[in-house]
């Protein structure tokens, strides 16, 4: 992991939320939707095809655990996993929890609405109840 750097982009579009053993994961400065990015922490990866057998398993777990925590957190309609890197080419997985009552549904949330930034105390709230599902989905 060493050599890694997490995109310009990721950190200034999201709030860190905690380290697994492979990934950082980010919560999405958008409060239009609980939408988690997970980042593994290996340098210059751009695809999963970049990851050896045993990081790409480690990171489907991490992804599990990050579904896991939406799902119980906000019990949404759908759970949407995505890596795309258009815009950011270092590797990321998008785990957006959706509803059909968001503005975006059924479609993909990307440029259906600008971005609503969360407000102090929302994204402090928002990122300790990711946590300690995260801790006890972990352990």
């Amino acid at each position: 992991m060493s050599g890694f750097q997490l995109h310009p982009q990721l950190a200034a579009d999201t709030q860190r939320v905690a380290s697994l053993s492979l990934c950082e994961v980010l919560l999405m400065n958008d409060a239009n939707y609980p939408w988690l990015i997970l980042v593994p922490r290996i340098a210059d990866a751009r695809e999963l095809l970049d990851l050896d057998d045993g990081d790409r398993v480690r990171l489907w777990r991490e992804i599990d655990l990050a579904s896991q925590a939406l799902r119980d957190l906000f019990t949404p309609d759908k759970l949407n996993i995505a890596t795309l890197g258009n815009m950011v080419s270092q590797l990321h997985v998008h785990v957006i929890a959706r509803f059909k009552s968001d503005t975006a549904w059924p479609k993909p949330v990307w440029g259906a609405q600008p971005p609503m930034p969360y407000d102090d105390a929302a994204v402090t709230e928002r990122i300790a109840g990711l946590r300690a599902r995260l801790r006890s989905s972990a352990a």
